[in-house]
């Protein structure tokens, strides 16, 4: 079994995938107006933008969107702090600016437009 992609269900699919086209300096594919899908260089696993429409038929049990507080969506960047200096005037919230972790890791949170959190990392040289 193999993780295909981490599927972020929004109000608004162009808002979304054009903050993470933004992010990971990449054109997202869009098979359909409801869905987009963002395959970074590795392409093992994509994030995925979706509309609330392609969850419809789950009702009640269907994600909630704008509603996340248990999942980080975390890329590994080759420089941190080069990243952020990059994004830092579209970012609206910044959660944690670059720093260095306990563990060695150099990371950066913020907030996509729906809330869901991000993390740029990178790993400490061997």
């Amino acid at each position: 079994m193999n993780l295909a992609s981490i599927r972020i269900i929004t109000n608004d699919v162009d808002r979304l995938t054009r903050f993470y086209e933004r992010v990971l300096v990449i054109t997202a594919t869009r098979p359909a107006p409801v869905f987009a899908e963002l395959r970074t260089a590795a392409g093992e696993v994509a994030v995925a933008v979706a509309s609330t429409e392609t969850v419809a038929m789950l009702g009640d049990s269907a994600p909630r969107p704008a509603s996340n507080d248990s999942i980080i969506i975390e890329f590994v960047v080759t420089d941190v702090d080069a990243e952020f200096a990059r994004l830092q005037n579209v970012l609206d919230d910044i959660v944690l600016p670059p720093t260095t972790m306990p563990w060695g890791n150099r990371s950066t949170l913020f907030r996509d437009p729906d809330g869901n959190l991000v993390n740029l990392f990178s790993r400490p040289a061997p």
